[in-house]
């Protein structure tokens, strides 16, 4: 009998995972990513390594040769393919003074599909263009090291600053908020799946909920939690909600 196929590098024994431009028979891992695996993680030759290329597909490889910040990788069968869940979860949260790269790096590893980065009225945060483009960047950065580490077959992408009435479109928008519903009363939407935005310290105001009036309110649980809690928490129950599926 033959065994059914992985459904992504997290479900292989391998060492460590890492992103490559294209799944080659051969590839060479040098740069940042190869000091981390050869002088961080000490990867040695003969082990197992996965691969993915951020557009679904991952292979796995064996380590050929090692040396100074650079590894040899030989492959070690065909190319798989990770479907990305038909429900998804997307994350739109406030600007945050402190706490967003732990935001990022978090709901990354729960498998969130995107972050949209959102000016509110009770953002203390206000950067200019100039800062907002080097903060995605660095974010960016942290998304791909949170890929990494969880072994995710794509990197979630990090979209910024948007303001709060761009979000009216979105299909599933939902807006975290104590006087919602409980996620067990949510059915589950359309693909490509939910959007949660989640306001500042304080919550959104008056006139951030006013613009967004037919998105359904969302509880996370009895209690006040922080700017940084309540991304992560509102991610992890909408995909625990869209594993359940319609029949919970």
């Amino acid at each position: 009998m033959t065994s059914a196929a992985p459904a992504g590098p997290a479900d292989v024994d391998a060492t460590a995972h890492v992103f490559v431009e294209s799944l080659d028979d051969t590839c060479e891992i040098s740069g940042d990513d190869g000091h981390h695996l050869q002088r961080v993680r000490r990867v040695d030759a003969g082990e197992l390594v996965t691969a993915a290329d951020d557009t679904g597909a991952w292979r796995l490889y064996e380590v050929a040769r090692v040396g100074a910040a650079r590894l040899t990788l030989h492959a070690r069968g065909e190319p798989f393919r990770a479907e990305e869940p038909a429900v998804g979860v997307e994350l739109a949260v406030a600007l945050l003074k402190h706490g967003l790269d732990d935001v990022v790096a978090a709901v990354t590893e729960l498998g969130v599909a995107r972050i949209t980065l959102v000016r509110t009225a009770r953002c203390v945060v206000r950067w200019d263009d100039a800062r907002a483009a080097k903060a995605v960047e660095r974010l960016q950065v942290i998304a791909r090291e949170a890929s990494m580490q969880s072994r995710r077959a794509c990197i979630p992408r990090v979209v910024g600053v948007r303001g709060i009435d761009e979000l009216a479109a979105r299909p599933g928008l939902l807006i975290a908020d104590r006087a919602g519903i409980g996620v067990a009363e949510l059915p589950l939407p359309e693909p490509p799946g939910w959007t949660v935005l989640v306001g500042p310290e304080g919550g959104l105001a008056r006139d951030d909920l006013e613009s967004l009036p037919a998105a359904p309110r969302l509880a996370l649980g009895p209690h006040v939690l922080r700017a940084v809690t309540a991304p992560i928490a509102a991610v992890a129950v909408l995909a625990a909600r869209a594993a359940a599926g319609p029949h919970q």
